[in-house]
């Protein structure tokens, strides 16, 4: 079945790399977050220590400097807050709808297109993103963003709406579970077709009833990033 006509687009750009361009594919090991997995059972995922401790072993063992994956992956680590966390399982949030890339905190963060900063702020809640910075763009006929979470507070300092982005400058840095909404550092990349009103947020994990409106507004970011 081909793709829809917004993905294909993504498919067919050249993005530059979120990360330090000299990390090279084979240094990218995808890793599985899900209810589904068995090794996680042993941890608790509600923890970040323990949680950074397991990730951070998962790459040493494949000789990894990034750990990547899940989207639309269902989770249990958004359990442990009220934030996402609902007793009816067809409201309750925990189908991620990005990529996370799961690396040091501090590390730069780039722009994989040109675009302009269409909004940014500090998403405070327990599990939530954190410092975010959303991305607008305009290529051919198509207007989109993109979505930066779980960043550090330097990165949404002396930020202005509407500044030029070009492909490949540094826009952010990581942060800390301290600021991040408590996760071992990571980035949260995600692609949004239509962002509504939101500014500098937008949901980034679904329940099951709006999961079809998820999955179209917000397609697989690795369409864009080519990592698989």
């Amino acid at each position: 079945m081909p793709l829809p006509v917004f993905e294909t687009f993504l498919k067919s750009l050249k993005s530059y790399s979120l990360l330090n361009a000299t990390i090279v594919k084979d240094q990218y090991i995808p890793i599985n977050l899900s209810l589904h997995n068995s090794e996680l059972k042993a941890i608790n995922v509600s923890n970040s220590d323990d949680l950074e401790h397991f990730i951070w072993n998962y790459m040493k063992t494949h000789n990894a400097k990034v750990a990547y994956g899940g989207y639309l992956e269902q989770r249990g680590i958004y359990q442990r807050s009220a934030y996402f966390n609902e007793t009816n399982s067809e409201t309750e949030r925990n189908i991620h709808l990005g990529i996370d890339l799961w690396i040091a905190a501090e590390t730069p963060i780039y722009a994989p297109l040109a675009g302009s900063i269409h909004s940014f702020k500090n998403n405070i809640n327990h599990g939530d993103y954190g410092p975010t910075i959303i991305l607008k763009h305009h290529i051919y006929s198509f207007e989109f963003y993109t979505l930066y979470g779980h960043l550090s507070m330097a990165s949404i300092e002396n930020l202005k709406v509407g500044v030029e982005v070009k492909q490949g400058d540094q826009i952010a840095t990581l942060g800390t579970a301290e600021v991040n909404g408590d996760y071992p550092p990571h980035l949260h990349f995600q692609v949004i077709k239509d962002i509504e009103d939101y500014k500098g947020d937008y949901p980034g994990v679904s329940n099951r009833l709006d999961l079809e409106f998820y999955k179209k507004n917000c397609p697989n970011p690795n369409l864009l990033l080519h990592l698989v």
